[in-house]
């Protein structure tokens, strides 16, 4: 270990800060889900407070979950759980269509599901091997980079303002920021050059007249978890069977950040490892369903932060999850958060996910290229791309086939998992030259 990882570690002050870092990097990440699904419900002012403060809160919960080591749960690597993008267009679908029973009953489902085959999941790592992993790492960082351009342009694309100079000055600014500190600066200020970015551009938008401090004047001082807020859960076949896709998308997707994480920091896992990863992201989703909030699963972001930063101890997430349970519960502290522009959070962004991208191109490095895990690779991430980059290509088809055809990531995973088990695990295998 560097002397910076271990004056960042014996510093209580150093942890928080990394800490908070973490949780400004992936903040977006968590209120965006609670807004886009609830704004597509029609939810009131107070159904959306609560909505989201509970997200923030639960986000935490489940990260305690899965970076807290126990007989049956906890990964114990440095990451952060919210609520994947993958669930949004299935959730808002189930709740538009049947109603909030039914979208809530279909996630505690889910969560059972997880639970029940995370066992026989681990133990099929030798179909995730770093061909698979490290092309679904990359796909992770290139497909989320049309999200941090959207945000760079303002977030909103259907707004008159999209692509405002002003928003595309503070994101690439913001993006310069983080480059200029990570060539030149040094130590624990490099650790931290996302969080720096974020407060310094944050600071300039200010400046600048940008942001309006109203949403903080109306949040509330507290909001408490409570059981089956918008109602009971309901049970539906169809809300079931789709969430429970999403659910195994969101396993493999999990998968790869693990393996990716285990490469940066050096820890070998196994089987039981992964086990107890999947594990505690079950029980974080049936949580989600209980207190009506969502399902969570790794957050890839992360890869991106601990990449950068260097740090690869536990202690500044421990820092985050308890931070964003706080959050959760104040409402009105988390509103202050909501004040960084997009487009400020669409810079950081762009570097965050770009180095998750170039941490999937490292470990495809270390992958014998013949011409089998070739066409793994160029199969894999062209769809998961093509697809991203032209979703209404399966507008034709059925509403349920267009949710999955259309997400790079689904495309790109059950793609990469699919030609390695035929070219590397049956006599297919024979017929392609190496």
């Amino acid at each position: 270990m560097n002397n910076v990882s271990v004056s960042a570690e014996k510093s209580p002050v150093k942890n928080a800060i990394l800490g908070f870092q973490h949780l400004l990097a992936m903040y977006s990440g968590d209120i965006l889900v609670p807004l886009l699904i609830g704004g597509a419900l029609k939810f009131n002012a107070a159904q959306m407070t609560y909505l989201v403060s509970m997200d923030i809160f639960m986000c935490g919960v489940a990260t305690l979950l899965q970076i807290r080591r126990t007989p049956i749960t906890g990964i114990g690597l440095p990451v952060v759980l919210g609520c994947a993008v993958e669930y949004v267009a299935p959730l808002q679908s189930i709740g538009k269509n049947f109603g909030l029973g039914y979208m809530y009953g279909g996630i505690i489902v889910a969560g059972l599901f997880i639970i029940l085959i995370a066992k026989p999941f681990a133990h099929m790592r030798k179909y995730f091997p770093l061909v698979v992993t490290g092309s679904l790492i990359t796909l992770i960082g290139f497909t989320l980079m049309p999200v941090a351009f959207q945000n760079i342009g303002g977030g909103d694309t259907t707004a008159k303002s999209f692509g405002d100079p002003t928003h595309l000055f503070l994101g690439f600014f913001t993006a310069l920021i983080i480059i200029v500190l990570n060539i030149w600066a040094k130590g624990f200020i490099k650790q931290i050059s996302i969080l720096i970015g974020i407060l310094v551009g944050t600071i300039v938008a200010i400046l600048m007249g940008t942001i309006d401090f109203g949403a903080v004047g109306q949040a509330h001082w507290a909001q408490l978890p409570q059981f089956f807020y918008f109602g009971t859960p309901k049970f539906e076949w169809s809300s079931i069977a789709t969430l429970i896709l999403a659910a195994f998308t969101c396993m493999i997707e999990s998968t790869g950040v693990y393996f990716a994480l285990s490469d940066i920091t050096g820890r070998k896992l196994a089987d039981r490892d992964l086990e107890h990863g999947y594990r505690s992201e079950g029980i974080a989703a049936i949580l989600g369903g209980v207190f009506n909030t969502f399902p969570y699963s790794t957050f890839s972001q992360n890869v991106g932060i601990v990449q950068l930063s260097g740090i690869k101890k536990l202690t500044p997430i421990y820092y985050s999850a308890f931070m964003l349970m706080i959050l959760g519960l104040i409402p009105k502290f988390g509103a202050i958060a909501t004040l960084i522009p997009a487009s400020v959070l669409g810079g950081a962004m762009l570097v965050m996910f770009g180095m998750v991208g170039a941490q999937g191109i490292k470990m495809l490095s270390q992958v014998k290229l013949n011409n089998k895990n070739l066409l793994i690779i160029a199969i894999s991430v062209g769809l998961g791309l093509g697809v991203t980059t032209q979703p209404a290509l399966f507008q034709y088809l059925p509403a349920t086939v267009q949710v999955i055809m259309s997400n790079g990531m689904v495309v790109g995973s059950f793609t990469a998992v699919i030609l390695n088990i035929l070219l590397n695990h049956t006599g297919l295998k024979d017929k392609v030259e190496e």
